[in-house]
């Protein structure tokens, strides 16, 4: 019996310390570091004599009874309490506010400084200069309208670099934004390049100062589509802020080429690089990517001619699109040689074959039919055994 009364005894102790230790588990997870958070409304342009809303709700942890203390002024001693409080301030001038947030063990605090702005005056009025490229890559007209669309042209590239792709700088201009009034004027011009990325960790992502000044030239800036903000301060310290659309489009072409023929019962391939941007959440969405191939229709080395066997110089290459993981998502193979005279293409002497890639095969969805974006090629193929001088082939990647 003294035996069995010992193993309960070791059985209960290890129950009890099996509970405790879930007991410690919560109240782990109700102890939390203490973070002070707070945001305030109006967040610009604070008036004398306005009144402001302070909310600290996104304080931490949640769901523990805090407890938060407020000093508007500066002076190290407490003006109000809870989580929400409303203050005024009379005077024109910089104010720091400081929050404390405590659990009754543990305390952190953070503060802001606020400017307080004279109650009559005015806002400056901020706005991005919309403009377009006056042609595009091949010469037509680009659309103009409340946003910046670019042309990059990166026309007869080397064979050895076939990679559609490049760095370009684009000017961004604030130059039609006004002071508010006669007797003011600008002081700050603060640019955004990124209205989805807290670059400055304050907790809003559309006021970071990326460059500064009325004109600016943003450099390095990749084919794609960007969403871009400007915020202008006037000599009074009241603010305002405008955002605009920017499309950068690109066109590459390699002119005046050879392309092998097939000998060895493969076809020849020649791969030309892109890289395409499809993500909805951040805005940064492609419109289409156009392949363009013009060769002739019979080489002018070619002599494989026999009377009544046909013409065995007669051309025909292909354009075949694959997305980084190889897939294949379109070509041209179904196209008859009597149907390549698109363009402007001379049906006489030329085949021109386009090969269009629509914004919906670059979306990342469940569809068979989607391939998503990232690195694709573009691949030139030759199954006919003779070899051929390419006249052309361009690329372009359209974002507006």
């Amino acid at each position: 019996m003294g035996a069995i009364r010992k193993a309960v005894f070791l059985a209960m102790l290890m129950m009890i310390g099996g509970l405790a230790g879930c007991f410690g588990a919560d109240e782990d997870e109700n102890t939390g570091e203490i973070v002070a958070v707070f945001t305030y409304s109006p967040a610009t342009n604070i008036r004398a004599g306005q009144t402001i809303d302070f909310d600290a709700r996104d304080s931490l942890p949640s769901g523990v009874a805090l407890t938060y203390k407020w000093d508007f002024d500066g002076d190290q001693s407490i003006d109000a309490t809870g989580r929400n409080a409303d203050w005024t301030y009379p005077e024109v001038g910089e104010y720091t506010v400081e929050l404390i947030v405590s659990d009754g063990s543990k305390s952190q605090s953070t503060s802001k400084t606020l400017t307080i702005v004279d109650a009559t005056a005015l806002p400056p009025d901020a706005e991005i200069t919309s403009y377009s490229t006056e042609e595009d890559c091949l010469g037509e007209d680009v659309d103009e309208g409340s946003y910046i669309h670019v042309w990059a042209c990166d026309l007869d590239k080397s064979k050895a670099d076939r990679t559609a792709g490049a760095d370009v700088t684009v000017e961004l201009d604030a130059g039609d934004s006004s002071s508010g009034s006669s007797d003011d004027y600008i002081s700050t011009y603060h640019w955004d390049l990124d209205l989805e990325f807290d670059a400055d960790g304050d907790g809003d992502p559309a006021n970071d100062n990326d460059l500064e000044g009325e004109t600016v030239e943003w450099k390095d800036l990749k084919p794609g589509e960007y969403e871009i903000g400007l915020t202008v301060t006037n000599g009074k310290g009241l603010t305002d802020s405008d955002d605009i659309k920017l499309y950068v489009s690109y066109a590459a072409s390699w002119l005046d080429f050879e392309m092998g023929g097939n000998n060895s019962g493969e076809p020849v391939e020649l791969d030309f690089d892109f890289t395409v941007n499809y993500d909805q959440d951040m805005g940064n969405t492609i419109r289409k990517v156009v392949g363009e191939l013009t060769y002739p229709k019979i080489d002018e080395d070619c002599t494989d001619i026999t009377p009544g066997e046909g013409n065995n110089c007669r051309a025909k290459l292909d354009l075949h699109a694959f997305n980084d993981e190889d897939e294949e998502a379109t070509n041209t193979s179904n196209t008859a040689v009597d149907q390549r005279d698109d363009g402007d293409c001379n049906s006489d002497d030329y085949d021109c074959v386009h090969l269009t890639l629509s914004s919906y095969l670059f979306t990342d969805s469940e569809s068979e039919s989607t391939y998503g974006d990232g690195e694709w090629t573009i691949k030139i193929r030759n199954n006919r055994v003779n070899d051929l001088q390419v006249e052309s082939l361009v690329i372009r990647l359209v974002y507006k």
